[in-house]
């Protein structure tokens, strides 16, 4: 297949390259002179989850600013009216502020925050109109995920404790005693025993309330023999009744910790019985959310044991009448970031959907779900008011997360936030298009393809062709700050993300496509990409090369022993080998289609380190100490092998690094020995002249 340079996929009429592009302008005006470089990246500032105030009019946000030299950032919050008016810093000073809660009366934020003298993250309230912080929590195991009763003189939260310890002075000398012993052994007698970067405590997540003047907080879950999950308890773990008497979270039933069955578990805030609700469903159910008119109890369920990527189905609760009914059984997508309208006829969800996260409506009485908007992804949304006023965060390959309004019935966005605007208008942003291309089984791949900002398609340039992690996170229109496609445009490379079988946001068969062999499809869904692209007379066939991290790096690895088209190769936190990972990360956990030592076979075929003879492609390789995901002896002994056989090679070790680069100077570094790698395998930029007939 061979293309004219701009191709343009169509919506509603006008060209989606177009349509990005013409986005593009409005940031950047036609003055933009400095190239996207890493660290015009970190210079740009980072929001997160917004909250809305009860009547819609304003939002806080938290907003984080990177000081390069100090290697670390400050978050602050603002807020922003959600019709007009400027935005105003409400917090200050050097702590990071996140979290923002509005009490149900519209006078108080709470948010969660570590300053002066916290060892621990506490909760603080501010009053809407200004002044200081003042600080409500002072519990040595530290607090998050603050959330308002109804009378907005209480909190609820989140604090990982000791249960055979009764009270706080006994938890804080706990604390203090593990901070200070010169013995640093730790001891599990049961998985499992890591998350990601943190090793697992003997501590059970509770949740707790505690009122706006202080005090001793009120031990709520505490007593009801479940807890919350201990890997990565947030605010979409619990939820409070719209009457302050109940509590919904959810909890592991799992005694043995490798068969893990999360379940909904409601019970009164002053104590009582945890009953289960969800008992009729083996596999996970999480993200309780009562509607605001307490009748109904939403959340997601799973029904494959054991895959993390399985479709979340959107489950209606009946408090009344204690059944529960699917919502949308035919609908082949995740329901994600779901948040209630006011009136509790609908909710709305940030959907993961064929390469953008679309707002989708969920009507309470039936129908199919709706998609509310269609271009850029949206996220982290947030509904109050009349309307009602629909708030969240809007971003793009070109846009970094930008707070917006969201009209329910159109779609339509309002920008509300202007953070960026004057970074971006400096800065050359390569043009963005998406594409579909045959790959495995003649199926059809999505693809996003990001150009240098000088491209020309009578000239050759190189590709850089990037793998995305998971395997199952599909790669949506949005600002990727670990692997910057726009960064990698201005270094002078075709860059590309392919949504390869196994993404999420395709329907579940396209997900649940890979998850007994790994290798086979991704394989050829990136060779065929590669093809793809040389077909095209702007691409030359001889300056190409790939690299991603986690799942991105296992595929990294894979082609390294297989046939391939690629120059160089970069795995980042790579699986290198199937047998080592299959009992690590989580790896005491009963696999969905047996364990390696039941199918050697599958596994051999699967495992990358098997295909060791074939290596011969210079392969840039990255590893973090504290990625306890993959550990980082995947990297060590990929990089040993390559240089046992004389393959250039390239090992960098980050001592302070998880699974991701997150450290600013470390992530400067992380981008430079990747410009140097590519460089030297890969020459930048545009190269020979195409002939007229062949353009």
């Amino acid at each position: 297949m061979s293309i004219t340079v701009p191709t343009s996929r169509r919506i509603k009429g006008k060209p989606y390259f177009a349509l990005i592009f013409c986005a593009f302008l409005g940031f950047s005006g036609l003055a933009a002179a400095q190239p996207y470089t890493a660290e015009a990246m970190w210079k740009l500032k980072r929001l997160a989850d917004p909250a809305i105030s009860p009547d819609g009019r304003l939002a806080v946000v938290p907003v984080t600013t990177y000081d390069i030299e100090k290697n670390q950032g400050d978050s602050d919050l603002w807020l922003v009216p959600t019709k007009s008016g400027k935005p105003r810093q409400l917090t200050g000073g050097q702590s990071n502020d996140n979290s923002p809660a509005w009490s149900p009366d519209g006078e108080l934020i709470a948010f969660v925050s570590k300053r002066g003298e916290d060892k621990e993250a506490q909760i603080y309230v501010i009053a809407v109109d200004g002044g200081e912080a003042r600080r409500v929590t002072n519990v040595p195991t530290g607090a998050s995920a603050p959330k308002w009763f109804p009378d907005s003189r209480r909190i609820a939260f989140i604090t990982s404790v000791w249960p055979e310890l009764k009270t706080w002075p006994e938890a804080a000398a706990r604390m203090k005693e593990r901070s200070e012993s010169k013995m640093t052994a730790k001891v599990w007698d049961k998985a499992p025993f890591s998350y990601f970067d943190h090793f697992q405590e003997d501590r059970q997540p509770h949740v707790y309330s505690i009122g706006i003047d202080g005090g001793d907080p009120k031990a709520i879950t505490l007593g009801s023999g479940r807890w919350l999950d201990t890997g990565a308890p947030d605010r979409g773990s619990y939820d409070l009744s719209p009457d302050g008497l109940e509590i919904a979270f959810a909890a592991n039933l799992d005694p043995s910790g490798i068969d893990p069955n999360f379940d909904i578990f409601v019970m009164p805030i002053d104590g009582g019985e945890a009953r289960n609700i969800t008992t009729d469903n083996p596999a996970n159910d999480s993200n309780p959310l009562y509607s605001p008119d307490g009748k109904h109890l939403a959340f997601r369920r799973q029904l494959i044991k054991g895959f993390y990527a399985d479709r979340a189905r959107l489950m209606i609760h009946d408090r009344r009448g204690s059944t529960t009914r699917n919502l949308a059984e035919n609908w082949d997508r995740s329901a994600d970031g779901l948040v209630w309208s006011p009136d509790s006829g609908a909710l709305f969800g940030a959907i993961d959907d064929a390469g953008t996260r679309r707002v989708y409506r969920f009507d309470t009485n039936g129908g199919e779900p709706r998609a509310v908007t269609n271009r850029s992804s949206f996220g982290a949304l947030a509904v109050a008011g009349s309307g009602p006023v629909i708030i969240g965060l809007r971003e793009s390959f070109i846009e970094p997360p930008t707070l917006v309004s969201i009209i329910a019935r159109t779609g339509a966005a309002t920008k509300l936030s202007d953070f960026n605007d004057a970074a971006l208008a400096n800065l050359t942003q390569g043009k963005v298009e998406s594409v579909t291309y045959k790959g495995a089984n003649g199926d059809d791949v999505q693809m996003w393809v990001v150009y240098p900002p000088n491209f020309t398609p009578d000239r050759k340039w190189p590709l850089h062709l990037l793998l995305h992690g998971g395997p199952h996170n599909g790669m949506t229109d949005a600002v990727q700050w670990r692997w910057n496609a726009q960064v990698f445009a201005n270094w002078g490379y075709v860059t590309a993300w392919h949504n390869f079988h196994g993404s999420s946001g395709f329907g579940q068969a396209w997900t649940d496509s890979i998850t007994k062999e790994w290798a086979e499809l991704p394989y050829q869904d990136t060779i065929k990409a590669a093809e793809w692209f040389t077909a095209q007379p702007w691409i030359d066939a001889n300056r190409l090369s790939a690299g991603g991290g986690s799942y991105g790096g296992y595929l990294a690895t894979l082609l390294l022993g297989k046939p391939h088209p690629f120059k160089t190769l970069v795995a980042h936190a790579s699986v290198y080998n199937l047998y080592t990972h299959s009992a690590t990360d989580f790896g005491a956990n009963k696999q969905r289609y047996g364990e390696y030592w039941e199918d050697f076979e599958r596994t051999n075929r699967n495992s990358p380190h098997m295909f060791a003879a074939n290596f011969n492609t210079p392969t840039l390789i990255i590893h973090g100490q504290l990625d306890l995901r993959v550990n980082v002896n995947h990297s060590f002994e990929l990089f040993n092998t390559l240089q046992n056989k004389g393959v250039p090679s390239k090992l960098v070790y980050f001592p302070d690094e998880n699974h991701w680069v997150l450290k600013p100077q470390n992530s400067l570094f992380w981008y430079e020995t990747n410009r140097k790698w590519l460089e030297q395998y890969n020459k930048p930029g545009p190269g020979e002249a195409i002939a007229p007939a062949a353009q």
